[in-house]
């Protein structure tokens, strides 16, 4: 949803801005190649090898933006309050991600059931899957992957243990809840399992404490999720900020792709995109 992303930003272009997700870089050139030599982009990614991609796909504008690496816990908020005069996250996973098999973040090829965005941090979901408990495991399932069958799907892991790849996991959950739909059995445990790996719904809990404070008013935030539960909290703290008249939402509903999108690209089928213009600040942060 560029087009979309690039109109409710409304880019100065002496602006600073904050693309918290770059991704291979596609909201960051966008927005970059709109900015004159006063203005300024940050563009933070957890994923070492996509910002590497976004930095190289974004060259023409380096002298624009300023890449880091980090989570949204990690924002520099001494550095950043009150500085920004629009943020974009766009959520979930990239299509780099999904169709490079050694991630480990679909079952599209086989590869190490890895999922971790920051390589160079925390467990692999093999590690996490062959040492939780099972109701641990039927949480996480039930929780973040809304999977009705999240018992069962559970007991069959720990049954199938060690698990050792990306189709194993797949088979094991499709001999477990065998396909009804055209959606693969394995897609919600897969999707769960990425979110534990990445504490993914910590993050963006911080990610929106963080946001209206880094903000300056009059600026914008922009938030492109996939998923309900993602999408129930960036609505919930827009009407919160809203209640409190700190923000103005600017879409009363969430934005969805249109039909040209979808058919250029079909995973975006379920993205929701929200926005808000920030009022004022909160005197007691």
């Amino acid at each position: 949803m560029l087009a979309e992303s690039l109109e409710y930003l409304a880019i100065k272009p002496d602006g600073t801005y904050l693309d918290c997700t770059a991704g291979l870089g596609g909201h960051t050139s966008a927005i970059a190649q709109r900015l004159t030599a006063g203005g300024k982009l940050i563009s933070n990614d957890r994923d070492a090898e996509s910002l590497e991609m976004a930095r190289k796909n974004a060259a023409q504008w380096a002298d624009r933006i300023e890449f880091q690496q980090g989570n949204f816990s990690e924002l520099n908020l001494s550095r950043l309050n009150g500085q920004v005069d629009g943020l974009i996250a766009d959520l979930g996973v990239s299509r780099y991600q999904l169709t490079t098999g050694d991630r480990g973040f679909s079952f599209q090829a086989d590869g190490p059931l890895d999922m971790r965005m920051d390589q160079s941090q925390g467990h692999t979901a093999a590690e996490l899957l062959n040492h939780s408990a099972e109701k641990a495991i039927a949480d996480w399932l039930y929780q973040l992957g809304e999977e009705r069958r999240a018992r069962k799907i559970a007991g069959a892991i720990v049954r199938a243990r060690p698990i050792r790849s990306t189709l194993h996991l797949a088979g094991v959950v499709e001999r477990a809840s065998p396909r009804t739909g055209p959606l693969h059995p394995a897609t919600r445990t897969f999707m769960a399992l990425r979110m534990v790996v990445n504490r993914e719904q910590e993050e963006l809990d911080a990610l929106l404490e963080r946001a209206p404070r880094i903000v300056k008013p009059g600026g914008r935030i922009v938030i492109i999720s996939f998923m309900s539960l993602e999408d129930r909290k960036v609505k919930e703290c827009f009407r919160e900020l809203a209640r409190s008249g700190r923000a103005l939402i600017l879409t009363k509903k969430p934005l969805t792709p249109g039909e040209q999108e979808l058919r250029d690209n079909p995973p975006s089928r379920s993205a929701k995109f929200r926005a808000a213009e920030i009022l004022g600040t909160d005197d007691s942060q």
